[in-house]
């Protein structure tokens, strides 16, 4: 990515997270600005990063190649008509990672036609371990989608959807899937301590076990069904618990929890868009 002037409006987790990445991999911190309303967060990541800070928005992105809006999605209305008109006159890339807030409403909010993209990360970009989907709309050229890419890419993996419904269910597999597999640790840990493992021994154990299977399946050319049976022997103690998750149907209630979590993502869009 060409080194653009790259304005972060919101100062908050992820946005430090992203710019951490983006000065880690050697992006110039002089051309980074942030416009955030609270002294001592403006001070912090001066501090930290060396990017300039201001508190004022519209003259933040007066010379914004990318504008990247990372405030919570019930100030973003308010947020962006404010600076609509400084927005306007550069129409710089817009890159939202709000969750539920829609590109449709975006631009209705900006008042132009201009290019925006609409990311979905998750939490364990705070820790540059994250996946990021983006939809980008009809006014997104080659480069502003490379520009994007290389931004949501400081914090982790990235893939593209042509489809912006499809970010619902991203909401809900990704955005809400460290909550699921913490639930599962969470009850092995339980199940691990109620037979008289020591909870720390019943910790540790549990988190390795996490951390091994993510690797084995990240380095692997094998789908998970092909993983889960080749650790798997007939008659042995790996299949008679498989045969408790298969007799209770866990696929199906993951599909169902899957589902409920998509519908809700898609009913807050609504309810985001419609204020």
């Amino acid at each position: 990515m060409a080194q653009q002037q790259i304005v972060f409006i919101g100062g908050g987790n992820m946005a430090r997270s992203l710019i951490g990445g983006l000065v880690a991999d050697g992006y110039p911190a002089e051309r980074i600005r942030v416009s955030d309303p609270g002294a001592e967060q403006r001070d912090h990541l001066a501090q930290r990063y060396g990017v300039a800070v201001s508190d004022d928005n519209s003259a933040a992105v007066a010379d914004a190649d990318v504008v990247v809006l990372a405030v919570k999605p019930q100030v973003m209305r308010a947020v962006v008509t404010d600076m609509a008109d400084a927005l306007a006159a550069r129409k710089p890339l817009v890159v939202s990672i709000a969750a539920g807030v829609r590109e449709r409403d975006l631009s209705r909010w900006l008042g132009y036609d201009g290019p925006v993209v609409r990311c979905m990360p998750n939490t364990p970009s705070l820790l540059q371990s994250g996946v990021t989907a983006l939809y980008p709309n009809a006014d997104v050229d080659a480069d502003q989608r490379d520009a994007a890419e290389s931004i949501l890419r400081a914090v982790g993996t990235v893939i593209w959807l042509d489809d912006e419904q499809l970010l619902d269910t991203v909401t809900a597999v990704s955005g809400g899937g460290p909550a699921y597999f913490f639930l599962f640790m969470e009850s092995l840990e339980a199940a691990a301590t109620a037979r008289g493992i020591p909870a720390d021994k019943a910790r540790l154990l549990v988190i390795e076990t996490a951390l091994g299977a993510a690797r084995m399946a990240l380095e692997s050319s094998d789908d998970p069904a092909t993983l889960r049976a080749n650790v798997t022997s007939r008659g042995g103690t790996t299949a008679e618990a498989l045969g408790v998750f298969e007799r209770e149907d866990l696929k199906a209630m993951v599909d169902r929890a899957i589902g409920a979590a998509s519908d809700r993502a898609a009913e807050l869009g609504d309810q985001l868009g419609a204020k």
